[in-house]
């Protein structure tokens, strides 16, 4: 008895490591393999994984973005994507704030300022701008423009109020039009930011002529971890993100920051992170190991669910955008580890063409 008890699990064990080991059911339906070509002009996507210029040593200035936005205006992008939340999903994360309290803290700004000057709530100030968006002049006037970055305050997107700061001659830069003096001292500030979102995107959207970026971040995965989980919680993370993949991204990115000051530093850091190879790096250094963090309570595959999602509802939303305007050129400007996932899953839509980073910086 106590053979045959010994028997079954061995085979047990068997079956449950070759049941993991196999791939399992496989889909016969491939969307990646279904892309017409369309009727027209097909969608182009152009993932740019980027540093958060926020981190980079205090070598960093933004002249030397400029090798970077001469190669992106080359490419004429006719749509920017950004990783910001909307306004509307700020909005709706206020109205939950027992799950998206971090969140909102981090992510979404105060605009009680904006919504007094202009008397339009996140919802009202939307539906504005896409009303005067929709019958927006070749040639808008200075008064246009300062009122649309005031209604683009009010619902949330500042991103966007940046683009039509900027279009604007400095002169023209003042308190009217729904602008008052905080709004602008607001707008001026955040110009000084070093944030890849204004000092590549909107930056490239005002010389490009564009009126606005799109804010495609996703949020709503997001949740607060239990008090009595967060150090375990921490702790078992940090654990899996200690490996040698790690580390050789840290010693390279410690490389690269080494040579910012050189006329192509930055564009350098772009091109390794934009790299083929840099996508299972960014996996096995963080996702990957995660994925196999050992704990119990699974913390490890709690923070995968999370990414996963994350950025499946972030391509969602610039698919939505994509959906809005046939054979739109996007540019898509995300942190560097985001990018795997981008094009993977962008590459599932039938109607979205993916455009090769290295092409472009080179």
């Amino acid at each position: 008895m106590i053979r045959r008890i010994g028997s079954m699990f061995i085979l047990g064990l068997c079956s449950a490591a070759a049941l993991a080991a196999t791939p399992g059911y496989q889909p016969s339906f491939h969307p990646d393999q279904l892309k017409g070509p369309p009727a027209g002009r097909p969608n182009e996507v152009l993932v740019l994984g980027s540093p958060h210029l926020s981190a980079l040593p205090d070598t960093f200035a933004p002249a030397q973005l400029e090798p970077l936005l001469e190669r992106l205006q080359a490419w004429k992008p006719d749509a920017i994507a950004v990783e910001a939340i909307s306004g509307m999903q700020c909005d709706y994360m206020r109205r939950f704030p027992t799950r998206y309290v971090d969140s909102i803290d981090s992510y979404c700004p105060d605009l009680a300022p904006a919504q007094a000057a202009t008397g339009l709530d996140v919802p009202a100030a939307n539906a504005e701008a896409e009303r005067l968006l929709a019958t927006w002049p070749t040639e808008p006037t200075a008064a246009q423009r300062r009122h649309l970055a005031a209604v683009f305050l009010a619902a949330g997107e500042r991103n966007s109020a940046l683009v039509q700061w900027l279009r604007l001659p400095t002169a023209q830069r003042r308190a009217a039009d729904g602008l008052n003096d905080e709004l602008v001292a607001y707008l001026d500030k955040r110009l000084q930011r070093r944030d890849e979102s204004l000092l590549v995107a909107a930056t490239l959207a005002a010389r490009l002529g564009l009126e606005r970026v799109w804010a495609v971040d996703d949020h709503t995965a997001d949740s607060a971890t239990p008090k009595e989980l967060k150090k375990a919680s921490g702790e078992a993370i940090m654990k899996a993100w200690d490996n040698p993949y790690t580390k050789a991204r840290t010693e390279a990115d410690v490389a690269l920051h080494a040579n910012l000051g050189k006329p192509d530093g930055l564009l350098a850091i772009y091109r390794t992170y934009n790299a083929p190879e840099a996508a299972m790096q960014a996996f096995h250094a963080d996702f990957g190991a995660a994925l196999v963090e050992p704990s119990p309570q699974a913390f490890g595959r709690n923070y995968v669910g999370y990414w996963e999602t994350r950025n499946l509802r972030m391509v969602a939303n610039i698919r939505d955008v994509l959906g809005q305007t046939p054979g739109t050129r996007m540019l898509a400007i995300v942190g560097a580890s985001h990018k795997p996932y981008y094009e993977a899953y962008l590459q599932l839509m039938h109607d979205v063409q993916l455009v090769d980073a290295g092409d472009v910086l080179r």
